[in-house]
Order: structure tokens, then C-alpha cells, then sequence
């Protein structure tokens, strides 16, 4: 099912971990609707390059397969991490922060991925968090 043009329900619900139930709840298809339209949005900034989405939303079981911490955006449907062909994670970043795009958080992890989130509801403000996780620890993005 087709949230938007270019993400379906099943792109953003995708895990390997599939010996777990990852159906989103109604609060949450919500917030992957919102995220999908932002996701639309990045797209078009970086020029309509194909986005692939690793991992979107997340239920309980399946984050605490991960590893993830209960407080992941990934829980609620308000986070993805993506990779976009032939532009790496650090241009991704670069431009997404020199946008007027309402980024709750944008994660440079590992030189591999981009991890970019939505505020967890409509009625907060974008706290544009730029971070970079790598082998050293966790630290803002300079």
C-alpha cells in the first residue's frame, strides 16, 4: 500500500527479523504517513535520487532484536535510516542541515547510513539534531 508516491507501508515496515509481528498500530501508521511525505520531500532535495530505506518503523520485538534503545524514533514510525545511490551519508547530511526541511534529528552513522527523523508528533517543533556515530562514541555534527 502506497503511502505516498514513492514509499509503500511494506517499504517502511520492512525487517528480517520476520519471526516478529512488526504491524504498526493506527498512531503509528500515522506518524509513517508524516514520515513518508517527509521522506518525499528529501527526495526531491536530493534531486529525485532513489532513496532505500534499511529500517523505518520498528515494534517492540523487533527493536529489542536490533539493539535499539525504547526510545528510538524507529518505535513510533518517525525515524528511517536511508541510503541514497551514488551520494553518501555525509552529503545527505550536509544537505538536509543546509535546508529549510523540518528535521526532528539527522544521523551520519558510520560513514554507512543516514538516520533522519520527524518530531514524534505534529505539535512539536523540529529540534534539528545533527549527530555522528561512529566507532568513536556519539557526538554532534561540525
Amino acid at each position: 500500500m502506497n503511502l505516498t508516491e514513492h514509499f509503500t507501508i511494506e517499504e517502511l515496515t520492512h525487517t528480517d527479523h520476520r519471526q516478529f509481528d512488526n504491524t504498526p498500530n493506527d498512531a503509528e501508521l500515522a506518524n509513517l504517513t508524516r514520515l513518508a511525505e517527509f521522506l518525499e520531500q528529501v527526495k526531491t532535495l536530493l534531486g529525485n535520487k532513489p532513496i532505500m530505506v534499511n529500517s523505518a518503523f520498528r515494534s517492540k520485538l523487533v527493536n529489542d532484536a536490533v539493539g535499539s534503545k525504547d526510545s528510538s524514533q524507529h518505535r513510533i514510525g518517525c525515524a528511517a535510516d536511508i541510503r541514497v545511490p551514488g551520494v553518501t551519508p555525509d552529503e545527505v547530511v550536509k544537505a538536509v542541515i543546509a535546508s529549510d526541511l523540518g528535521y526532528d534529528q539527522i544521523i551520519r552513522e558510520f560513514d554507512r547510513w543516514t538516520h533522519i527523523s520527524i518530531p514524534n508528533s505534529i505539535h512539536n517543533a523540529p529540534r534539528k539534531q545533527a549527530l555522528i556515530i561512529d566507532k568513536t562514541g556519539t557526538r554532534l555534527y561540525a
